[in-house]
């Protein structure tokens, strides 16, 4: 079965199918290789063809997944175009969307349809958890924790924002539910005065144009309150809240987090004060919403940004 899929996608490919990448057969793994460098800008498109015509047969939220999973080095890779990775080996990138991420020559492997299988599956038992007070944002795989990151959280304020003519709570929503949706060319907007920009001061004063690096929209509860998952570029305000209600990440983390949590993936979100520090202590942290002496934040009927 496999292999006649492949027959047919080489036949397609002889059709002058619009796919910058040639297939060779290397110690007996189907490989796909890339024939023209390809930059961070157009690197959703490429592998939007790619998955189009390879992995065709599985659900299109996760043929980008599948095919990323099954070569990691171009996770690592789109992990290295981190500002400050970069700027702490003394380049300064003035527009990440223009850096090359897949070269010509690079060759993607095609998984088999066993290793496709065991992806699918791995993807299907992902979950995300974070936990406001502690900012920190957890990858589970089957309850297993692969990944732990911090993160910034919604403010313990409310303010007026343009982009819902209202005034708004800032703290972010607890709860349960899924991911959603994924922008994957997010528009960048201040939802203060619903103005769009497309720069951005980094932590050391230099400008720079937004990165092109997807964000995640929840629904917490049931309900889509505008409550994203998304990269900032001033990891400075990381461990804090910061933010207008959404949970802020690292660039390199973001990547981390994009293909960890396609659509569908659990994701849950606490206010758990107790926790155990990295000795096995248990300790009390900080009661930045002061929930001990107010309504539960579930009572509350707020709109999140």
């Amino acid at each position: 079965m496999f292999l006649r899929l492949v027959a047919q996608v080489f036949v397609l490919i002889l059709l002058n199918m619009p796919l910058a990448v040639s297939q060779i057969v290397k110690d007996e793994a189907i490989m796909i290789r890339v024939e023209k460098d390809v930059k961070i800008q157009d690197y959703f498109e490429h592998l939007k063809e790619l998955t189009d015509v390879y992995l065709s047969s599985f659900p299109k939220e996760i043929r980008e997944h599948l095919l990323v999973h099954s070569n990691p080095w171009i996770l690592e890779r789109l992990v290295r175009t981190d500002y400050y990775i970069l700027a702490e080996e003394g380049k300064f990138i003035a527009d990440q969307k223009n850096m090359v991420i897949l070269e010509k020559g690079d060759e993607i492997q095609l998984p088999d349809s066993g290793s496709l299988n065991r992806i699918q599956q791995e993807l299907a038992t992902l979950a995300i958890d974070i936990n406001i007070p502690e900012y920190k944002l957890r990858i589970f795989r089957d309850q297993v924790l692969l990944w732990e990151f911090p993160v910034r959280v919604g403010r313990n304020s409310k303010a007026y924002l343009a982009a819902i003519d209202r005034n708004a709570d800032l703290r972010t929503l607890t709860g349960e539910g899924q991911i959603v949706k994924i922008f994957k060319d997010p528009p960048f907007i201040n939802p203060v005065t619903n103005k769009r920009y497309h720069e951005t001061m980094r932590d050391d004063g230099k400008v720079t144009a937004m990165p092109l690096i997807p964000w995640l929209e929840t629904e917490i509860n049931g309900r889509r309150n505008g409550q994203l998952i998304h990269p900032t570029t001033n990891p400075i305000t990381l461990g804090k809240a910061y933010s207008n209600g959404c949970i802020g990440t690292g660039e390199k983390e973001a990547w981390i987090i994009y293909y960890h949590a396609p659509v569908g993936t659990l994701v849950r979100i606490r206010y758990d004060l107790n926790v155990k520090n990295v000795e096995g202590d248990t300790i009390r942290l900080p009661d930045i919403y002061q929930r001990s002496n107010s309504r539960s934040r579930e009572d509350l009927d707020h709109i999140q940004l």
